[in-house]
């Protein structure tokens, strides 16, 4: 009976046996799987073309923080859209936009020998805006709408729908 009792262990000591066995299959799965990738780089040429495409993927987005001069939110007033014939609102509307954000963002450039050899701002809405507005279909467009614009360094605009909070 003392035999039985040494041949048992305690719940401790099993977690433990139980922990190293773990810990020892890890370190060997790790090791397997370190060396079938540097195989897999070395056999296949596509792996780093797509590393070289997510890096300036990254950068782009770094850029795109960076490049950020002046961001605004507006509320852009369509009521007037309504006036127009009914097959001419959602065009109107669209217009007004274009507008709206070409004067407050003061987007018109002025002419000087230095700006000519360069482009003109440019002003981009983006597709949510678009849909926000030809929702309810060509007839139908929102009273007002909630936008975001933002600058870059260039001076070119883009346009987004503003988000809900």
């Amino acid at each position: 009976m003392k035999e039985d009792k040494d041949k048992k262990e305690t719940p401790q000591e099993t977690a433990e046996t139980i922990k190293e066995d773990t810990e020892e299959e890890l370190e060997k799965i790790l090791d397997e799987d370190t060396t079938e990738e540097t195989t897999e780089t070395e056999e296949t040429p596509e792996q780093p073309t797509e590393e070289k495409e997510t890096k300036p993927l990254s950068k782009k987005k770094k850029e795109d923080e960076e490049e950020i001069a002046e961001e605004r939110t507006y509320t852009i007033p369509l009521g007037k859209a309504l006036i127009k014939p009914p097959k001419k609102r959602a065009p109107k509307a669209m217009r007004m936009v274009r507008a709206f954000i070409t004067k407050h963002m003061k987007l018109t450039a002025k002419t000087t020998d230095d700006e000519e050899e360069r482009e003109a701002p440019t002003l981009t809405i983006t597709k949510e805006v678009n849909e926000k507005i030809w929702g309810k279909g060509i007839e139908k467009p929102p009273r007002k709408i909630r936008v975001r614009a933002t600058k870059d360094k260039d001076g070119n605009v883009t346009v987004h729908l503003a988000e809900v909070t």
